[in-house]
């Protein structure tokens, strides 16, 4: 299946991988941006024709220029939504536009009569909010976003997604809707602009994480996460109808892990990543001064197994290890001269 796809955001880290793969599957593109004057830099990175790639002006809190996006096309994948590097004062600077954004973008796929709706969700939605004691997660986990603790960014995604749920049940329960929730998206950078994830790598390689703290993720690569998207947007509708597919790799990486595979891998040019290991106390003062550690806080001693054994057994979807994910990174970082070494 190939034919006329809108990507939201296509600015985005992962959306941008995702428009390379559907241009190369044979896919037309229309893919919405907040200001046109990116364009010219964007094309630079995506490839494509002005036939196969065409950009439109669009934002998550506007009417403007939606309609025109979705006109012509036979699917949706809505990739757009606030990612910041650190925590807002207001949880509502990002809940509103995740939830508002992704109801936009169903409301005007619904009425241009486009059946598949694929919408990029989050781990965030799925495994946070619940007792310690809980530590493996799949697709019929749910975020609890009144548990204490939890963070603006995990209430946004979990909330939109519940919303553009909500909302297809009652409005388009015939639409093809699907979510793909990402872990923590690690891979190669095309520029020095890129998601706030790929900061744990940044942070590390430029020596401005002192120490390790005791906290970790799960990871999966930029490009196996767009392929997932992708994979949702081809697959036969009986197989994606209200699914959810996580994207994730395994193992489980500590922070310790991913020094160690930056080390081990990259020698001289990992000689700022840090081998001591940060007491938790530490992180709590280091929150202080570094409002983006506050995060890391609640992740302190857990650790977060997340599964995608559904997305490999329904899409054949298949991951690559976590260590060439970092690697990867590092080198397109150090490449592109975001980090000096």
């Amino acid at each position: 299946m190939a034919g006329t796809v809108l990507v939201s955001g296509g600015s985005g880290y992962i959306a941008g991988e995702t428009i390379r793969q559907l241009l190369a599957n044979g896919w037309t593109v229309n893919t919405t941006v907040r200001n046109l004057s990116r364009e010219p830099e964007l094309r630079g990175q995506l490839g494509g024709s002005r036939q196969t790639l065409r950009f439109f002006a669009a934002d998550l809190m506007n009417d403007a220029g939606w309609a025109e996006a979705a006109a012509g096309c036979n699917a949706v994948c809505h990739m757009a939504s606030p990612f910041p590097a650190g925590v807002p004062k207001d949880e509502n600077e990002l809940i509103v536009p995740a939830r508002e954004g992704a109801l936009r973008a169903l409301r005007f796929a619904h009425t241009a009569g486009i059946r598949r709706f694929v919408m990029t969700s989050s781990s965030a939605a799925v495994a946070y909010g619940h007792p310690p004691s809980k530590s493996h997660f799949d697709e019929a986990d749910w975020t609890n976003v009144d548990a204490p603790g939890v963070q603006p960014y995990v209430k946004s995604k979990t909330i939109a997604e519940q919303a553009a749920r909500d909302w297809v049940a009652a409005n388009a329960p015939g639409m093809d809707y699907c979510a793909v929730c990402p872990v923590l998206v690690l891979g190669p950078v095309e520029s020095g602009d890129f998601a706030a994830s790929v900061e744990v790598v940044q942070r590390l390689l430029n020596g401005s994480v002192p120490a390790i703290p005791n906290v970790g993720f799960n990871v999966v690569d930029l490009r196996d996460i767009a392929d997932l998207h992708v994979r949702a947007l081809e697959a036969p509708a009986q197989l994606i109808h209200g699914a959810r597919f996580i994207g994730a790799a395994q193992p489980f990486q500590h922070f310790g892990d991913v020094a160690r595979v930056l080390r081990g891998s990259l020698g001289p040019q990992a000689r700022k990543v840090p081998k001591r290991a940060m007491p938790d106390w530490g992180v709590r003062l280091l929150s202080v001064v570094m409002p983006a550690a506050r995060q890391l806080i609640g992740e302190l001693g857990r650790t977060r197994t997340i599964s995608s054994a559904h997305a490999q057994q329904v899409l054949g979807w298949k991951p690559r290890p976590p260590e060439e994910s970092i690697v990867d990174c590092a080198r397109s970082l150090i490449a592109h001269g975001v980090v000096k070494v």
